[in-house]
């Protein structure tokens, strides 16, 4: 998310983003099922009973974890109030069960509010969970990260301080730019880091992944406005993120995590009537998802977001074709 802007009014809905959204498929918090499989209603959002940001998926054995900040801002108000993160679960990317909330910023001492942008990675039989939070003392952003044996938690912190502080990087004149964290491990297991709100930085990870290992290092990337999401496929790594404001997402690549990187073009609009644009991008049982989040459910907006999922698809030399928003989104096969 942004936050010198956050007050902006939100842009109007863009034609086709007019989803029908009167369907009434619900569920019901904790450990429930949320089913959108009948053809005649649509699929995007996917999430209904609740608003759901910043998704971040995690492909662990033959299931995938969704990920999602949790926007609860009163009716009428125009500002982030955001206070845990939700998980749901599914096999084959149309049902979703959710889980009880495995992690909230009470969860970190050190914490004053805000439970940002996230995401998790699996390593050595732990789950990692680096989160963007506001901090209690050091004034701005900061990022922290927590632990769990499962998947769906419950998360507790790993640290007991944050990893990241604003005091730490000074390249971004603003108290807002530790945020949106998306972590990577290589091939050669070597893992990494990647943040930033107007400029992209990135950093090695120890081992335990819970400290950094060497110096904060920036990227330069056109009219970078934060969201970086990093992934590999077929030996390319690709570096998607949002891209100026209101918010599009555009991607670079490289064959190499430390760069060069090349900037490849914006793979995705403005989505609907959300300023913001936040991506995970995951393969799963031979498809290729893009998971993204607008504004469409009833009484929403900017500071209400929903997440959606649509199909990617790469072009023969890598690139990535732009991405068409649905409301149909994945809910048959392929």
């Amino acid at each position: 998310m942004i936050d010198k802007i956050k007050t902006l009014p939100a842009i109007s809905l863009t034609a086709g983003l007019l989803f029908a959204c009167g369907a009434t498929h619900t569920g019901q918090s904790g450990n429930s099922n949320v089913h959108f499989g009948n053809d005649s209603i649509p699929f995007n959002p996917i999430i209904r009973d609740k608003f759901t940001a910043d998704p971040a998926a995690l492909v662990h054995g033959d299931t995938v974890y969704l990920y999602t900040g949790h926007d609860e801002a009163p009716k009428g108000q125009s500002r982030y109030v955001m206070h845990d993160w939700l998980c749901y679960s599914s096999v084959d990317m149309m049902n979703w069960k959710e889980h009880k909330s495995p992690l909230s910023v009470k969860d970190f001492a050190w914490v004053k509010d805000d439970a940002w942008a996230s995401q998790v990675t699996y390593r050595d039989n732990k789950f990692y969970w680096y989160v963007a939070v506001t901090h209690s003392t050091v004034p701005g952003k900061a990022i922290g990260v927590a632990v769990s044996d499962y998947p769906a938690g419950p998360f507790k912190d790993a640290l007991g301080k944050a990893l990241i502080t604003n005091d730490m990087t000074t390249d971004a004149k603003i108290s807002w730019d530790d945020i949106d964290p998306s972590v990577i491990i290589a091939d050669d297991g070597q893992a990494y880091l990647f943040w930033g709100n107007t400029k992209c930085y990135y950093a090695k990870l120890k081992n335990n992944m819970i400290e950094l290992d060497g110096p904060i290092n920036t990227i330069d990337l056109p009219h970078f406005t934060e969201a970086p999401w990093v992934h590999k496929r077929k030996g390319w790594y690709y570096l998607s993120y949002a891209y100026q404001f209101p918010e599009k997402i555009a991607y670079a690549m490289s064959r190499n995590i430390n760069g060069p990187w090349e900037y490849k073009g914006i793979i995705n609009e403005i989505a609907g009537n959300s300023n913001t644009n936040h991506q995970s991008i995951i393969e799963f049982k031979g498809n290729s998802y893009f998971i993204y989040h607008n504004g469409a459910l009833a009484d929403a907006g900017g500071f209400h977001r929903s997440v959606c999922i649509e199909y990617l698809h790469y072009n023969k030399d890598g690139t990535i074709s732009p991405i068409i928003m649905t409301s149909k989104g994945v809910r048959t096969q392929k």
